[in-house]
């Protein structure tokens, strides 16, 4: 940060922090407030004379002066808890578990500690007794970001032995994946090799979790009721929420009224096109209003939309299986529904996996198409890059099968999410997305994304979509007075008009910084005109944009990051914020290994240093990504 962004901040802010224009890291400035924040008056007093005293005698053993430290400063060590409630979440649904198995715990007087992996050391796995480990599995079998840490830490020599620690695993996952559930396996495993003892087998939820989900705990309960027994019922309940600064810390469940299950029929206010009608791409603007409904969301969360497949696709579908649309098919709860309302709502019929491949082939007996399930990553890539299961159905007929045994091949149909664009603040009975519109032409058939191909065709004014809540506590702005960068190519940028829309709104003084990259300035300039007047306004501090294809040499946000490396370095060592939203594959790790490159050369510091830095940034909730 230059000299003049200080004075501004300075000058803006109505209470000046006395640790800022201290020699103090932020994260060493933090531990300071949290101790004195924890001390009366006249422990205060003697802390200031003990470290007087360190000054005016150095050759004094450090030991020996803190042996003279009052009890009263060592807090009371706190009762073991009898429960480990442990969460690897990315987008917040491990968590919302996590926390309902927590009420559950509270309400029968357990004590608990309620942690994210990201938090999670050496010594509490070791002082653990129960371990109840709930977690997901981002793309192709990765565990959520904030887990990474966790997972090296138990696959490596550092590992603790773990014969003292009863466990069990909830894993998340999506069938369509091939690698289903992998995280949970793998810490499932891992537990197990270090000594430690299975309480109950673990649990594989697909995107329909609610039921597996519910049935763990109920299991897990029983068998901790069983192992416990009455001595746990008469103790008050000990709570130890163990999270990084601004973290949400709240036990209560986060569940909406409206769910997957039970969604919101928000009426579609308007449905804009934001790149230019030259643009290779279809972006648009799609403002719901949720007046009436009761729904409260933060910058940061998401939009789920319950998704439904193309009448069309469907119906081709069905001609080509040469089964009857009324065939029973299994639907929710054991119940059965035709054939045609059960691919319409439930059931995925796009992309061809290796997942469904392996199955089909089985059920089958085809040599073939067992053939292409045991292909390389890149062989099957080739194969399955554009292919439906339409495609699949029409090469190999599903000979032998029935309705009903076809449709238990097929993946759930997942709800698709988007990061909401908007504050509340400052449209109260909206909310607003950014979607990408997904439209090609394969083996001779259109092609729609599930979800945005339904957008892209909404015109009626009575136009209403199925929507829920998704909470994303782990992708949040911190106080008003701290700055951020917000790292947002293409769609990605959707979060960061919400965050700038609540500082505008909240009065908030912390700098803000956007970089935005896209492929043509003329064409592609997501939100260009707002962007471009809060920069007049001063509200966005700074703007850096790359616009790959305007110029021969390709150019994105991490060539502009790497030019601007000095001034980043500088937001950081400030205290700033970085988030990240967008594409998972390349620009996530490429900015990565960008910011590392940064922290190296302008923080002099070695790969391995400069890894542990950004690893203190994520756990004191400085390095926030949400990608996809």
């Amino acid at each position: 940060m230059s000299g003049n962004a200080r004075a501004t901040a300075a000058q803006s802010s109505p209470s000046p922090d006395p640790l800022a224009l201290a020699p103090l890291s932020p994260a060493l400035a933090a531990e300071v407030r949290s101790l004195v924040a924890k001390l009366d008056r006249e422990q205060r007093l003697w802390l200031s004379g003990f470290l007087a005293g360190l000054e005016a005698a150095p050759g004094a053993p450090l030991a020996a002066l803190a042996a003279a430290l009052p009890s009263a400063l060592a807090p009371p060590e706190p009762e073991r808890p009898a429960v480990t409630v442990l969460f690897g979440s990315q987008t917040g649904n491990s968590e919302r578990l996590a926390k309902q198995l927590a009420d559950r715990l509270a309400e029968r007087g357990v004590r608990f500690t309620l942690l994210d992996m990201l938090q999670c050391t050496k010594a509490h796995l070791q002082e653990a007794q129960t371990l109840l480990l709930i977690v997901s599995t981002h793309g192709d079998g990765d565990p959520p970001e904030r887990a990474v840490p966790l997972s090296e830490l138990l696959a490596s020599r550092k590992a603790p032995r773990l014969d003292h620690l009863r466990y069990s695993v909830l894993a998340l996952g999506d069938s369509s994946y091939e690698r289903f559930c992998e995280a949970g396996r793998q810490f499932d495993a891992r537990l197990e090799a270090l000594g430690a003892e299975r309480l109950h087998p673990r649990e594989e939820c697909d995107v329909d979790f609610d039921a597996s989900a519910a049935r763990w705990i109920d299991a897990v309960l029983g068998k901790l009721e069983h192992s416990l027994g009455s001595a746990q019922a008469p103790a008050p309940t000990t709570l130890r929420v163990l999270a990084e600064p601004g973290a949400d810390r709240r036990t209560a469940s986060v569940s909406n009224a409206y769910t997957r299950k039970n969604p919101y029929s928000a009426a579609v206010l308007a449905n804009q096109r934001l790149t230019a009608s030259r643009s290779t791409k279809d972006v648009r603007h799609i403002e719901l209003s949720l007046e009436g409904s009761n729904i409260h969301y933060e910058p940061g969360d998401s939009i789920g939309i319950v998704p439904r497949n193309r009448d069309a696709d469907v119906d081709a579908l069905i001609e080509k299986l040469g089964f009857s649309a009324e065939s029973a098919v299994q639907g929710e709860a054991q119940a059965t529904v035709p054939l045609r309302q059960a691919l319409l709502e439930r059931f995925e019929i796009g992309t061809v996996t290796r997942p469904f491949l392996k199955r089909y082939a089985e059920a089958t007996r085809s040599a073939e198409v067992a053939s292409l399930a045991a292909a390389s990553d890149a062989e099957l890539a080739r194969y399955s890059r554009g292919r439906h299961v339409i495609d699949l159905v029409s090469e190999h007929a599903p000979s032998g099968l029935d309705a009903a045994a076809f449709a238990r091949l097929l993946p759930p149909l997942a709800p698709r999410l988007y990061s909401i664009a908007s504050s509340q603040h400052a449209t109260p009975d909206e909310v607003h997305l950014t979607v990408s519109i997904v439209q090609y032409e394969s083996f001779g058939r259109p092609r729609w994304g599930v979800v945005s191909g339904a957008l892209a065709s909404l015109a009626s004014e009575d136009a209403t979509l199925p929507i829920y809540l998704q909470r994303n506590p782990a992708f949040r702005l911190p106080d008003p007075h701290t700055p951020i960068i917000m790292i947002g190519p293409g769609t990605g940028v959707a979060p960061f008009r919400a965050f700038v829309h609540e500082r505008a709104e909240t009065g908030a003084s912390g700098l803000n910084w956007l970089f935005f990259g896209d492929r043509s300035f003329e064409w592609d300039f997501l939100y260009q005109a707002e962007w471009l007047d809060w920069r007049k306004r001063g509200l966005l501090t700074r703007m850096d944009v790359a616009f790959s294809r305007d110029q021969d040499e390709k150019i994105y946000v991490q060539r502009r990051m790497r030019e601007r490396g000095a001034e980043i370095w500088g937001w950081l060592e400030d205290g700033a914020y970085l988030y990240v939203c967008g594409d998972a594959q390349h620009m996530a790790p490429d900015v990565h290994a960008t910011l590392l490159e940064i922290i190296a050369t302008h923080g002099a510091r070695s790969p391995e240093e400069a890894a542990d830095y950004i690893l203190q940034l994520q756990q004191q909730r400085r390095y926030q990504r949400d990608v996809y």
